[in-house]
C-alpha cells in the first residue's frame, strides 16, 4: 500500500516536471530578449521574440520577469483582424497591433509571474491563431491611457457644474470647450455613462450638456463648465464615464484554437469587445477578474463587453471570475445567423451573407459542419444539411456547397445557423456587477448550467436568453438551461425583468416553440420591484423553490407581473418563497389555463 502511494506521488512529481508530453518543459524568460521590469521602455520586440522562439517546440514556459513592463504599437505584431461584434463595416483599417501574438502553438504556458503589462495606444492584449493546448496565468493587462475617460462631479448649480477630471484621462479646452485625447487618438463621439458610486448603479447619460457650455479650466485638473443645467439630474459624487461608440478593437482574441486556459488573469482596462472567443473549442476562463486596479481610482475596466464567445464549440468553463465595470454585457455567448442571399439552378449550392454591420469577414462555416436552415419569422428550423466545402469569397459573403441537394422548402431570405460549432457552457462561483446593461447573454442549443454566481444590480436583465435573425442575427435555441443556487440582488433597475426569455419570432407557430428545457431553482432574489420573470414561446419553463426578498433600494414602476408568459407551454411556478409585502401576479398570453400549474392565486390572461 505504501509502495503504491509512492508510485503515486512519483508519478504526479513526473507529470508537473516533464509535462504530458514526458518532454522537459523549456523555459524561456523574456529577460532574455532585453525585456526588463520596471524600465518602462518599449518591451514588444522582446515578447515577440520570445513568442517566435517557441515554434516547433512542444513543451514552452514563457515567464514574464515580475514588476511592470510596458508595450507600444512600435515593434509589436501587426495583422489584419476581424472580430464578432466588433468590426464596424467602413472603409478604415481592420489592422490590430497585438502585445502578445501566439500563432500556430501547442503546449505553451505564458506565466505573468504577476507582472503588470501596460499598453500604449490601442493594442490587443493578447491573440491566439491556430493554437492548441495553451495557459495565460498570472499576469495583469492595463492601459497607459484608458480609451475610456472618467470624471467625477465636485458640485452641482443650475448654472455651472464643476468637474474633477480623472489622472488618467487627457483632455484639452480649446475656445471653451473641452475634448479627450490619448496615444494616437481623439475622442469624435461622447457617448456617457453614468454611475453613482453611493448606490452602486449605472445608467445611460449625456456629456452634450457639458459640450454646450463653457468650459473654464481651474486648479488640480478641475474644470468649471457654465451653462444651462436646470434640467439636468446631476449630483455631487457621480461619476461620468466617456468614450467613443466606435469598436475597432479587442481586449484579447482566440481564434481557431482548442483548449486555451486563462487562469488568474486581470483585466484592468480593454479597449473594444473584451475577450473574444471566436470559433475556437474548450476555453476555460478560472479567476479571471475585469476590473480597474484597486489604487487606479477608476470606474470602469472594459469599453464593451467582458467576455464574449461568438461560433464556440466544445465546453466554455466561467469559474470564479469577477466582471466589475463594463459598458456593455459581462457575458455574451451566441452563434451567427446569415442570411441566404442566392440558391443555384441544381439546388447545391447557396451564397450566405453577414448581416450586422459589426460581424463579418471570418469564416462561419468549414467543410463537414452540419446547419440548420432557420425562418427569420419564426425561428423556426426548416430543415437541417451539412456542408461539403465552405468558402469566404468577399469580406461579407461565403459560398457553401452542400452535400446533397437543398430542400425545396429553403428559399432566398431564409437564414441559416452552424450547429456544429455550438458549445456546452458552465458558469459558476463568480460575481457580475456595476454594468448598466444585462449579465449574461446565452443562446447555444446545448447543455448550459449557471449555478453559484452573484448578479449585483446589473442596469438590465440579469440573465437573456435571446435568439434572433432580424437585429444582432445572434443565433441559438436553447434546449436545457438550469439556473440554481444564485443571488440576484437589485437587478433591472434600468428596465426590463430580472431573467428575460425573448426571442425575436415575429410570427409565432401553433406548437411550436423557439426554446426549451429551462430550470430556474433554488435561487434567492432580492428585488426592488415586482418584475422577476418574462418569457416567450418556451417549452418546459420551471421557476421553483426559489427565494423572493423585498428591497428599498428603488421604489416600484408600474408593472404590477412578477411573471410574464407569452406562448409557452409546460409552464410550473410553484414552491417559492416570497418575502415581500405585496403578492405576486402572473399574466399570460396566448396560452391556456391548461398550459401552466402555479400555487399563485393571481393569475391573468389577456
Amino acid at each position: 500500500m505504501i509502495f503504491s502511494k509512492v508510485k503515486s506521488i512519483l508519478f504526479l512529481f513526473f507529470l508537473i516536471t516533464f509535462g504530458v508530453s514526458g518532454q522537459v518543459a523549456d523555459t524561456i524568460k523574456v529577460t532574455q530578449f532585453g525585456v526588463k521590469s520596471n524600465s518602462y521602455s518599449n518591451a514588444s520586440k522582446g515578447v515577440r521574440e520570445a513568442l517566435e522562439k517557441c515554434k516547433g517546440k512542444q513543451n514552452v514556459v514563457i515567464q514574464l520577469p515580475g514588476g511592470r513592463i510596458d508595450l507600444w504599437p512600435e515593434d509589436a505584431i501587426k495583422k489584419e483582424i476581424y472580430i464578432s461584434n466588433s468590426t464596424e463595416s467602413d472603409t478604415l483599417s481592420k489592422v490590430k497591433s497585438i502585445g502578445f501574438y501566439f500563432d500556430n502553438l501547442e503546449n505553451v504556458t505564458l506565466d505573468g509571474n504577476n507582472t503588470l503589462v501596460v499598453l500604449h495606444g490601442k493594442m490587443v492584449s493578447f491573440a491566439l491563431f491556430n493554437c492548441q493546448n495553451i495557459e495565460i496565468k498570472n499576469i495583469q493587462f492595463d492601459y497607459e491611457r484608458p480609451t475610456m475617460s472618467e470624471v467625477t462631479v465636485v458640485s452641482v448649480s443650475p448654472s455651472a457644474i464643476k468637474m474633477k477630471i480623472h489622472p488618467d484621462s487627457r483632455y484639452f479646452i480649446e475656445n471653451g470647450k473641452i475634448g479627450f485625447y490619448g496615444e494616437g487618438w481623439k475622442s469624435n463621439s461622447h457617448h456617457t455613462i453614468s454611475l453613482d458610486k453611493e448606490k452602486n448603479l449605472m445608467r445611460y447619460s449625456s456629456f452634450g450638456p457639458f459640450l454646450k457650455s463653457k468650459a473654464i479650466q481651474e486648479e488640480n485638473r478641475t474644470v468649471l463648465f457654465e451653462g444651462d443645467f436646470a434640467k439636468e439630474k446631476y449630483k455631487d459624487g457621480d461619476v461620468l464615464s466617456i468614450r467613443d461608440t466606435y469598436r475597432d478593437n479587442c481586449g484579447g482574441f482566440i481564434t481557431l484554437s482548442k483548449d486555451i486556459v486563462l487562469s488568474n488573469v486581470k483585466m484592468h482596462f480593454m479597449h473594444g469587445l473584451g475577450i473574444v472567443s471566436q470559433f475556437a473549442e474548450n476555453i476555460t476562463l478560472s479567476k479571471v477578474v475585469v476590473a480597474p486596479r484597486e489604487d487606479s481610482g477608476r470606474v470602469i475596466a472594459s469599453f464593451a463587453d467582458c467576455f464574449h464567445f461568438s461560433g464556440c464549440k466544445g465546453k466554455i468553463l466561467v469559474d470564479g471570475c469577477r466582471t466589475s465595470g463594463s459598458h456593455d454585457d459581462p457575458m455574451n455567448v451566441h452563434g451567427t445567423h446569415l442570411k441566404i442571399t442566392e440558391i443555384s439552378q441544381d439546388k447545391k449550392i447557396i451564397i450566405v451573407q453577414f448581416m450586422h454591420h459589426q460581424t463579418y469577414g471570418f469564416e462561419a462555416f468549414f467543410a463537414g459542419d452540419s446547419i440548420s436552415f432557420v425562418s427569420p419569422q419564426t425561428l423556426k428550423p426548416i430543415v437541417s444539411g451539412k456542408l461539403k466545402s465552405a468558402k469566404l469569397i468577399n469580406k461579407k459573403e461565403m459560398e457553401l456547397v452542400l452535400d446533397g441537394k437543398i430542400s425545396d422548402k429553403v428559399k432566398v431570405g431564409d437564414v441559416i445557423e452552424n450547429t456544429t460549432w455550438t458549445p456546452e457552457v458552465t458558469i459558476k462561483n463568480s460575481r457580475f456587477e456595476r454594468t448598466n446593461t444585462r449579465g449574461l447573454l446565452l443562446t447555444t442549443s446545448r447543455k448550459v448550467l449557471i449555478e453559484n454566481n452573484i448578479f449585483y444590480r446589473t442596469g438590465m436583465h440579469a440573465i437573456l436568453i435571446a435568439n434572433d435573425a432580424s437585429s444582432w442575427f445572434e443565433s441559438g435555441s436553447v434546449s436545457d438551461v438550469t439556473i440554481r443556487n444564485n443571488t440576484f440582488e437589485e437587478c433591472a433597475y434600468n428596465s426590463g425583468t430580472i431573467i428575460n426569455i425573448a426571442p425575436e419570432n415575429h410570427e409565432l407557430v401553433e406548437g411550436y416553440y423557439v426554446h426549451r428545457n429551462i430550470r430556474i431553482e433554488n435561487n434567492t432574489f432580492k428585488i426592488f420591484d415586482k418584475p422577476i420573470l418574462s418569457a416567450r414561446s418556451t417549452d418546459g419553463l420551471f421557476f421553483s423553490n426559489n427565494t423572493i426578498n423585498q428591497s428599498d433600494l428603488l421604489s416600484a414602476g408600474s408593472n404590477e407581473n412578477s411573471f410574464s408568459l407569452t406562448a409557452c407551454n409546460n409552464v410550473v411556478i410553484k414552491n417559492n418563497k416570497f418575502g415581500t409585502t405585496w403578492k405576486p401576479k402572473i399574466t399570460t398570453d396566448k396560452m391556456t389555463k391548461k398550459q401552466i400549474k402555479t400555487d399563485i392565486k393571481d393569475l391573468n390572461s389577456k
